[in-house]
């Protein structure tokens, strides 16, 4: 019996996206060295963000690296393919993520392709980040969980000062200076980038939310400052609250630490306009899109 060309093909084309991402994709990253160089510390609580980062990715990338090598043993014949490895050959050969790398990773609807693009990016944050210490500029969308990150951030302000981290919330400036200029990280709260807006524009000249041009779907958002501040009282007007989310789906279910799986935080946003002129255009801020 000859097998079916098109399922020659197929398995052709499965085995050789298997292979593509296994080389593509790093092994874990040594958590034992990150623990031993970023200890837990009381008065910096970016070590303990780190370490929560890199025990995520490295369940992901164990899953990825093993299912993979499953799947091409199961290719040649050398392991029974399972209902989770049919199901996994499917989507490797439609370009999508497969539902079980998809259930241990963050929220995303990127084709498989962009995906394992933006992992490779995401790993090398972490790995930056590892070799030459905290950054300057956080890219808030390189972190798998980016809410222990900002609570991280109002931790370090609420323990130098010795206050109720109850007490205090962010305060937000848009900076002028590009992300690759600026090589010092501010005194208190953290320097954050890699947002896109979505339904508007930064107007820089005017230093506010403008206008969205004709055909400009998604804007790159400048580097924000989020200032932890005691008993803050948020301003009547002049800004916009604007959600940001992990995705362009906007909807998320409630996890068990009570965060959103897609909403992060509102941040405001300078604007001369009343906050529900833009509401209406459904202005947000989005950790990564679609593509």
């Amino acid at each position: 019996n000859t097998l079916n060309p098109l399922y020659m093909h197929a398995l052709q084309v499965v085995s050789e996206t298997a292979n593509s991402i296994l080389e593509r994709v790093r092994d874990p990253l040594n958590l034992a060295a990150v623990v031993k160089k970023y200890p837990v510390q009381y008065e910096e609580s970016m070590n303990t963000v780190l370490i929560q980062e890199v025990i995520r990715y490295n369940r992901l990338l164990g899953t990825v690296k093993r299912t993979l090598r499953d799947m091409l043993k199961a290719l040649k014949g050398l392991v029974v393919m399972s209902a989770e490895l049919e199901k996994m050959f499917n989507n490797l050969y439609d370009n999508a993520v497969p539902d079980i790398w998809a259930g241990k990773a963050y929220p995303s609807l990127k084709p498989l392709a962009s995906w394992v693009s933006d992992l490779a990016t995401r790993l090398e944050f972490i790995q930056l980040w590892v070799d030459k210490g905290i950054p300057t500029v956080f890219w808030i969308s390189g972190f798998f969980f980016p809410q222990a990150f900002l609570t991280g951030t109002l931790q370090n302000f609420a323990r130098r000062e010795v206050i109720s981290i109850d007490t205090i919330s962010f305060d937000f400036e848009v900076v002028r200076t590009p992300a690759s200029e600026l090589k010092e990280r501010p005194k208190s709260g953290c320097l954050i980038h890699g947002l896109f807006l979505e339904g508007a524009r930064w107007n820089a000249e005017n230093h506010e939310l403008g206008e969205s041009r004709p055909k400009e779907l998604y804007t790159d958002m400048p580097v924000m400052w989020l200032k932890p501040t005691e008993n803050r009282v948020a301003p009547k007007s002049g800004f916009y609250e604007c959600p940001v989310y992990k995705t362009l789906q906007r909807a998320g279910t409630l996890s068990t630490t009570g965060h959103s799986t897609n909403y992060v935080v509102a941040v405001e946003i300078p604007s001369s306009q009343p906050q529900n002129y833009w509401i209406k255009q459904g202005v947000a801020l989005l950790c990564a899109l679609n593509y």
